[in-house]
């Protein structure tokens, strides 16, 4: 428990700093939302005029867009972006910071067990990602109920916001995995922002070209926004092979650090 609360405590600025960024995030294009809703045919042929690849890249849905959740849907990718890479900047860094700053050494000469210290360093991950996901989702219904003249189907919103936490997961239990097995990260912002990056791309790929198969391959693509404001929920096989995903990762981590020697200098 001790750990744990240690942990929250180092990972409290970086909590508050990546809760307030994507709550401004969604405030600053939330706002735009009425000029997008009174101006909506306009801007439709806006859009119209951009080649379909570029539309599909971007995740534009022309006949949605001037709807709430239509263009909620839209900007929620790059919140979810923007969420990816404090995933995976927490999940490398829990571990990592312990290697650069040379204190590994004198974690693991404590009477407590390898195990006992990644899970305490876990669930600190998995807390602060909450935390971040409950404050942001409260910002953005308030924000919502401010600038939507419309009425908004609000089990749909949240369901769609909730998608920021399972990917964020996804990325952290990613992060935390290499963290183990790449033995000296000298920085983890850098390496977490390529990783997300790299990942991104292949879903705007994915997405021109229409193929099926890279849906696996990023977690980007696990959630068809689109899907879930027409059907009310999310694609259970992509929920499976997230959580598959999520469990394999951090089970391989604990079996590595376990074993794995520490060295510090």
């Amino acid at each position: 428990m001790n750990m744990f609360l240690h942990e929250l405590k180092v990972n409290r600025k970086s909590t508050i700093i990546w809760t307030l960024s994507l709550v401004a995030i969604a405030v600053l294009f939330l706002s735009i939302f009425p000029t997008i809703e009174r101006e909506g045919e306009e801007f439709k042929k806006v859009l119209a005029s951009y080649p379909e690849g570029v539309l599909k890249a971007v995740g534009v849905q022309i006949d949605s867009i001037t709807s709430f959740l239509g263009f909620y849907s839209y900007v929620f990718l790059y919140i979810m972006l923007c969420g990816a890479i404090q995933g995976m900047n927490l999940g490398m860094g829990v571990l990592s910071k312990e290697i650069i700053g040379k204190t590994a050494e004198f974690l693991l000469t404590k009477p407590v067990a390898r195990k006992e210290i990644l899970t305490s360093k876990a669930l600190a991950v998995v807390t602060s990602l909450l935390i971040t996901n409950i404050v942001f989702m409260g910002a953005a219904a308030l924000m919502a109920n401010i600038v939507a003249k419309e009425s908004i189907d609000y089990q749909v919103f949240f369901m769609i916001s909730a998608t920021n936490f399972f990917v964020q997961l996804m990325f952290a239990s990613f992060g935390f995995l290499l963290s183990v097995l790449v033995s000296r990260i000298k920085s983890v912002l850098p390496l977490s922002l390529s990783t997300v990056f790299a990942f991104f791309i292949l879903y705007m790929f994915g997405s021109v070209i229409g193929e099926k198969a890279v849906r696996y391959l990023t977690p980007f693509k696990y959630f068809d926004l689109g899907y879930i404001i027409r059907h009310s929920g999310y694609e259970a096989q992509y929920i499976i092979i997230g959580s598959i995903f999520i469990v394999a990762t951090v089970a391989v981590s604990f079996i590595v650090f376990t074993k794995k020697d520490i060295h510090t200098v």
